[in-house]
């Protein structure tokens, strides 16, 4: 057909070509990963903060998952207060943010 697209246009025949979309498959097993790493990244962070200032990270208290962003690869694209889910880009980045509550000794 794309070959037979001036054909085409000449009996008439209008066509519209919109940008594609873009979705990413696996995204449950991605989110899940991800949750695992930011939450694994918040202990080591609370740890470091922990013991530069003469204490230790005892148990975790409290723990919220972020908003789920999505967004175009080495884009400009802000991040969204209720999460970005870009579906331009073909190549993307994933990221979510994991906020840990936890005992100091």
């Amino acid at each position: 057909m794309s070959r037979e697209i001036t054909e085409l246009i000449q009996t008439g025949i209008e066509l519209n070509s919109p940008e594609p979309l873009y979705f990413y498959t696996k995204l449950s097993d991605l989110k899940l990963d991800l949750l695992a790493k930011a939450a694994e990244d918040a202990r080591k962070r609370a740890d470091i903060i922990a013991k530069n200032t003469g204490g230790s990270i005892g148990s975790v208290s409290k723990a919220n998952m972020g908003i789920f962003q999505i967004t175009g690869k080495n884009s400009n694209e802000d991040y969204s207060y209720g999460g970005a889910f870009n579906t331009a880009s073909k190549n993307k980045t994933a990221s979510i943010t994991v906020n840990l509550e936890c005992t100091v000794k």
